[in-house]
């Protein structure tokens, strides 16, 4: 049996050749460690841990790395016997092997340096497999080494979502956006290919984000070489199955058009990655079936939304990292207990105790004349139709009226008057004058549109999906890099993922998303690591009317994620139910109130 090894792993040295009795005590063996000097930082190794793994069991010892040489596997073994406790904790410092060059370390920097441990996921059954998770350094010494070099150091809470990962055949990495998601899986897929444990990764991910992932690896990991799954279908067809890099990228729309080729390559990838992977959250959907058929050894899913609207967002997902683990016909308690070793989620206000506020602020507002006229006719006419379709109505029926109130929320059809234009000019003014950005948010291009002119003082910029991929790089450069571009009007759809706007300090959310887990998104786009300061965002409620309403029942359901991950309680939708929905106007008929059931 051997075993695989870190690159610059120092975690044991030959003590056969050093002259040491190779015996590890079996005899209240947590009080015994071995504190050895590294090249790369200090080292503890508890007895326990060895013998908890080995169960009495002979094993190999992995060689120290000294700088610049590879590391050596001895066939060398450990056997537990009793041994004398006094006399062993007793031996003189020149009996403990040093690597060359290193530096011994004392007992306090031992304690005091961060160490994350690589720990075995449960499912990990195999000697040999416990074992090489168990004799790695911390992580922090592995990627210490001088081949792993960092453009910034990462956060402690990143070394945990990088340790978690690098083991798992299957996993999720939940984080919050803003927490550093693609440099924890751009690292993790660094270890596995140094380890030799993958040698061909797939990462599939929103064609938008194809630019910025291929932009994060050559920061993070400029040694791995990138390929972008692109071009006509002969190239496509070419680059599936000739090219050796270790990493191709392909986005989701790529996927059905390139079916017959990805779901028969030979040899499988070692590992693929879904970025944005809620996107395969229902199980029915072509993109989705196409992937769960596509050969692989090791799934891991990336998403900061693992739930939007219900926990069948969370089962859909869990189906391509790990079929059959979880279903619909299972409450929340067994789901929380089935996915506490694939799912690994942590929120900004739980680890970045340092990082700059976010000011949340409602400004509820008045609709100006010409709209309160506009809305309350158009609201009086709707509902009197949709009262006397009865129970004929349905859902469809009633998101027609809901989204053109929404829209007169926004502008008056007639005359484009908006309360919410002249509280956005307002506040433009101070935020342009500081020589500060913002950031507005709106679900339609035609209000994106409609702001744009009224506001062209700021030299607005616009970003959603009537642009052409080519042409969004630019827009976003551009709006960094000139004083004089004050204001980015996006779309929730393309501004929502993926993008790092973390020098913005004001976001404004023109008209409210259906869901909060996407207006959580566009607004981490510039709450996130590395923010400029506090980040203010206003979000625009026309009070009175069916903004208001439909903010009050959103509120209410934002706390799926504690109850799905921190509760024993049946987890509600995040979205609008159908009952919520037809409840919105209190329809009735003369059998009383129309609830969902009746569409």
């Amino acid at each position: 049996m051997k075993l695989r090894t870190l690159p610059g792993n120092p975690m044991l040295h030959n003590f056969e050749n050093a002259g040491i009795d190779g015996v590890l005590p079996a005899a209240q063996p947590a009080a015994i460690g071995l504190s050895i000097g590294l090249s790369d930082g200090p080292v503890d190794f508890f007895a326990d841990d060895l013998l908890a793994a080995c169960s009495g069991a002979k094993v190999p010892v992995i060689s120290a790395r000294s700088a610049g040489k590879p590391p050596k596997i001895y066939s060398y073994f450990f056997e537990p016997q009793e041994v004398d406790r006094d006399k062993f904790s007793s031996a003189k410092s020149d009996d403990v092997p040093k690597l060359e060059s290193a530096e011994p370390v004392s007992p306090s920097n031992v304690q005091n340096q961060t160490r994350t441990r690589i720990k075995p996921p449960k499912d990990v059954i195999k000697l040999e497999d416990r074992l090489f998770f168990m004799l790695q350094p911390p992580l922090e010494s592995i990627l210490s080494n001088r081949t792993m070099r960092f453009p910034f150091k990462p956060f402690d809470f990143q070394y945990e979502g990088i340790a978690f990962l690098f083991p798992r055949y299957n996993a999720i990495l939940a984080d919050e956006m803003g927490l550093g998601k693609t440099m924890q899986a751009i690292t993790a897929i660094r270890l596995l290919l140094r380890t030799e444990s993958a040698k061909r990764i797939l990462l599939i991910c929103p064609k938008p984000l194809v630019a910025n992932w291929l932009r994060e690896f050559k920061t993070w990991a400029p040694e791995i070489t990138v390929a972008n799954i692109s071009g006509s279908q002969v190239d496509r067809d070419w680059q599936w199955k000739h090219d050796r890099a270790m990493v191709k990228i392909a986005n989701y729309e790529l996927m059905i058009r390139d079916e017959a080729t990805v779901t028969n390559l030979d040899p499988a990838f070692d590992l693929v990655i879904l970025d944005e992977a809620q996107r395969v959250k229902n199980k029915a959907n072509s993109t989705s079936q196409v992937i769960q058929k596509i050969e692989r050894k090791r799934s891991w899913a990336i998403t900061g939304t693992p739930i939007e609207n219900s926990i069948e967002d969370l089962v859909g997902i869990c189906e391509f990292v790990s079929p059959g683990l979880v279903h619909s016909g299972l409450d929340a308690r067994q789901i929380r207990t089935r996915v506490q070793d694939l799912i690994i989620r942590r929120t900004k206000d739980l680890v970045m105790k340092d990082m700059p506020p976010r000011l949340m602020r409602d400004a509820e507002l008045g609709l100006t004349a010409e709209q309160q006229a506009t809305y309350e006719a158009a609201e009086k006419d709707g509902v009197i139709k949709l009262n006397e379709m009865g129970h004929e109505v349905t859902i469809k029926h009633v998101f027609e009226l809901v989204l053109r109130l929404k829209q007169i929320c926004n502008f008056d059809p007639r005359t484009k008057s908006s309360s919410k234009i002249e509280r956005l000019k307002a506040d433009m003014e101070e935020i342009a004058a500081s020589g500060q950005k913002a950031i507005v948010f709106s679900q339609w291009v035609d209000s994106i549109k409609e702001v744009s002119g009224q506001i062209s003082e700021f030299n607005p910029l616009e970003f959603h999906g009537r642009i052409p991929s080519k042409q969004r790089e630019p827009i976003l450069k551009e709006f960094k890099e000139d004083p004089n571009r004050h204001i980015l009007l996006m779309s929730y759809g393309a501004g929502s993922v993926g993008l790092n706007l973390q020098f913005c300090r004001y976001v404004f959310l023109f008209d409210r998303w259906w869901n909060p887990a996407i207006e959580d998104q566009a607004i981490n786009r510039a709450h996130r690591i590395g923010a400029a300061g506090s980040v203010t965002i206003t979000r625009m409620i026309m009070a009175g009317t069916i903004e208001q309403r439909i903010h009050e029942i959103l509120e209410a359901k934002r706390e799926l994620f504690r109850e799905i991950l921190d509760v024993e309680e049946q987890p509600a939708k995040r979205g609008l139910s159908r009952d919520e929905i037809f409840g919105l106007f209190k329809l009735t008929t003369p059998d009383g109130k129309i609830f969902g059931d009746a569409a």
